[in-house]
């Protein structure tokens, strides 16, 4: 039988081309290789906030998956009470994952060698996307090609998946929890 997975973005338009690939990748790793994942796009989330009031919502349009997995931003705030009280109430189907501090985050951290400057400081600045990502998109990235070529590069970012799991440790953990929620 096949693995049906739900990416929940605070925003499916650019975010998706990096998520998606990113949980197949661990999915995969996890040994389901041919899950069926699908990012959200029905109802277009517009926030951390707006994905959070559509919760309700969303868990019940998409009950039947096997695992709906919420990977919204940090963006410098705290996310592990709010984290905590959306799976306790949704069940074990729901996990959450705050991308440090961007989802962004996770597609450069497989090129760290083309950064202008160390990973501690990409890390750690809550405006990641605007400092970093959008300057590193423009000279890496494929205007041409939907998402500006952001799928691409995460594919790029993802050939080294024991790097990207040691460099961004909230990642490893939600490898840990897909896993242990699908075996």
């Amino acid at each position: 039988m096949s693995c049906n997975v739900l990416v929940i973005p605070e925003d499916p338009t650019y975010n998706g081309y990096i998520l998606k690939p990113l949980v197949s990748k661990l999915l995969e790793f996890c040994g389901k290789g041919n899950a069926n994942v699908e990012v959200l796009t029905e109802p277009k989330l517009s926030g951390f906030e707006h994905a959070c009031r559509s919760m309700p919502d969303i868990v019940n349009r998409y009950q039947y998956k096997h695992l709906l997995l919420f990977l919204p931003d940090r963006d410098g705030k705290e996310r592990g009470p709010l984290f905590a009280n959306l799976e306790a109430e949704y069940g074990p189907k729901l996990i959450c994952c705050a991308a440090v501090e961007e989802v962004e985050a996770w597609l450069l951290a497989g090129h760290i060698d083309k950064l202008n400057r160390p990973w501690p400081t990409v890390r750690a600045d809550i405006s990641v996307k605007e400092n970093v990502f959008a300057p590193f998109l423009r000279q890496h990235g494929d205007s041409h090609r939907s998402g500006g070529g952001r799928e691409e590069l995460m594919r790029a970012t993802l050939t080294n998946l024991s790097g990207l799991l040691a460099r961004c440790p909230e990642l490893d953990d939600l490898r840990a929890r897909i896993c242990e929620a699908l075996a």
